[in-house]
């Protein structure tokens, strides 16, 4: 469970500095989008046969930190909207 959560960091960290722009996510954040990243990648190498969800491997981890990168982009973008949305009201 530590490993997760540490490879979740990681994950995390690698999926902001390959995502343009500057984010405005904090350490739990990045945390939590890291960790939706490895479910993610591990997901999609379980189901190419290259290992189970939560073991560590080459494809899963590339898998993870593109799937990261993309929720990281989401996040910002929802979270720029919603800070557009409070200043226009």
């Amino acid at each position: 469970m530590i490993g997760f959560i540490i490879a979740g960091l990681i994950i995390g960290a690698l999926a902001r500095l390959f995502t343009p722009g500057k984010q405005k996510l904090g350490l739990l954040a990045t945390l939590l989008l890291g960790l939706a990243g490895s479910v993610i990648g591990g997901t999609i190498a379980s189901i190419f046969g290259t290992g189970g969800i939560f073991e560590l491997n080459a494809l899963g981890f590339i898998v993870a930190v593109i799937s990261s990168v993309l929720l990281v982009g989401t996040a910002e973008t929802l979270s720029a909207r919603h800070h557009n949305r409070a200043i226009k009201h």
